[in-house]
């Protein structure tokens, strides 16, 4: 064998001593420290402390970094969620702005807002009528059943949109047809959800309202009961009738005391002394008053359609 090659030879195999020796050291050190665990605990406990806070500390080390990593995640995740949702609204908002503004014709809600005749009487009596809490969600009190009551131009609806429009100034539709389905449906909505809904089912007038099939229209959609009665053949006991029964009405108003243009109120009880309780999505102070009833069916618009202006909505129910 050449020189050269027995001394690459013995160079490979060299460093095995060493290694040796320090598996021995290795498995020495072991064993004693295994058997300084039962013989002196103390001392156990001081030689080994070093290396348990070294490995403690590299594991909250992880952990902190993992807790980083994954709320830096969610965090992100909400981010990129609610700039998509506020992309989609803007797209929406602005596909709808392209929809024209529709030709007047018989079944638009034909939106004034102007100021009113304020009503002819004082709020009644608080054992007359009230607004409750009953439940998180605030009824009108006096009819032969509770009403739930939404208005419109609260700071909490106000804002909000029906179709590009607000709710404030243009939802007494979709707001009268909320109060309807959760008090007669027991519909768990409100004047944005049923905004939304009625925008979608092709309910919603740009700059107008409601067309007037809103009313048949949700009734059926909710499983309620929905008949009209032409003004020229209303009879007053009839109206009386459905009242003291549980039934809602729900009238188009026409210029006068609750609408200078077009306006969905809801018809909800009926007092001892006959007068009329209502349900004004646009106004607390007149849904707290009492009314005479040839005062509403004077102020009924005098246009027709879908039914209108007078409907009677019905569970198919008795209360």
């Amino acid at each position: 064998m050449k020189k050269s090659e027995h001394t690459k030879k013995k160079k490979k195999f060299s460093f095995l001593p060493a290694l040796l020796v320090l598996l021995a050291v290795v498995c020495v050190a072991g064993v004693e420290l295994l058997v300084c665990s039962y013989q002196d605990p103390a001392l156990y406990q001081r030689l080994t402390a070093p290396v348990r806070a070294a490995v403690h500390q590299m594991a909250e080390t992880s952990r902190k970094a993992w807790d980083d990593f994954t709320g830096a995640a969610v965090e992100l995740g909400q981010t990129v969620s609610a700039k998509a949702e506020e992309a989609a609204d803007s797209f929406q908002r602005f596909w709808e702005s392209l929809i024209p503004e529709p030709e007047e014709d018989e079944d638009l809600q034909l939106v004034d807002d102007e100021a009113v005749v304020p009503p002819p009487r004082p709020i009644a009596d608080y054992a007359i009528t009230s607004l409750q809490v009953s439940e998180g969600q605030e009824v009108l009190t006096g009819g032969a059943r509770d009403t739930v009551y939404f208005d419109q131009t609260s700071e909490r609806w106000a804002e909000e949109r029906y179709g590009t429009d607000p709710i404030g100034g243009y939802g007494c539709g979709p707001t009268a047809m909320a109060m309807v389905a959760a008090t007669l449906a027991g519909a768990d909505t409100d004047p944005a959800q049923m905004a939304q809904y009625c925008v979608d089912h092709g309910y919603w007038s740009k700059k107008h309202g409601s067309y007037w099939s809103i009313v048949p229209g949700v009734s059926e959609d909710y499983g309620l009961i929905c008949t009209s009665i032409p003004p020229e053949e209303v009879d007053r006991d009839e109206v009386i009738r459905h009242l003291v029964t549980g039934d809602l009405l729900v009238a188009l108003m026409g210029p006068g005391h609750f609408t200078n243009g077009g306006h969905f109120i809801v018809l909800r009880g009926v007092t001892l002394d006959g007068s009329v309780l209502v349900a004004d999505p646009a106004s607390l102070e007149r849904s707290l008053t009492t009314w005479e009833l040839d005062l509403i069916l004077e102020e009924l618009s005098s246009r027709r359609n879908s039914g209108g202006p007078l409907w009677v909505i019905s569970s198919g129910f008795s209360q």
